[in-house]
């Protein structure tokens, strides 16, 4: 099971590599990360996306608690939350197929962002499903390249990730 984890971490060079240490260390790989600031001054937002059990995930977010830099560790996959991602792909886009991809783009809620005289730049945003669906319909065309953010999260309603709750 995928599970998605928000780390608020002090903003400081190397706390990075010591979070990607500790997965390194056990034996663990980061299917995605992507790292921000925060409202808070001096404060930086991880969010890691991680394959595992329960119980791996639960002794993971326990080594992450017992990093100097991290402050607070939540594991959002079972709580209700807003998550996206964002991918950029470049298709072939011979000037007879613009139209069948632009139509692809648009039932997405896409955007081309760029056009060339033989290829496309399209941004979408959203979840994996979404992510992975466009992508399936855009592989007869060529897909020349695909770059993906990783996915980031915020808890629904009121409810806030912040240093003390």
């Amino acid at each position: 099971m995928k599970h998605v984890l928000a780390v608020l971490v002090e903003d400081k060079p190397g706390v990075l590599t010591r979070v990607a240490g500790l997965f390194s260390r056990r034996g663990f790989n980061i299917d995605n990360i992507a790292v921000g600031e925060t409202v808070s001054p001096g404060i930086s937002r991880m969010t890691i996306t991680v394959e595992g059990s329960e119980t791996i995930v639960e002794q993971v977010v326990k080594q992450l608690h017992k990093l100097v830099n991290v402050i607070k560790v939540s594991n959002l996959s079972d709580e209700p939350s807003v998550m996206r991602e964002l991918m950029l792909i470049k298709v072939n886009a011979e000037v007879g197929s613009r139209s069948d991809i632009q139509q692809i783009v648009e039932t997405f809620r896409g955007k081309v962002v760029d056009v060339s005289p033989d290829s496309m730049i399209i941004e979408v945003t959203g979840n994996e499903d979404k992510m992975e669906a466009i992508k399936l319909l855009l592989q007869h065309h060529g897909i020349k390249e695909i770059v993906r953010t990783g996915k980031v999260a915020l808890l629904r309603g009121s409810r806030i990730t912040r240093e003390h709750q």
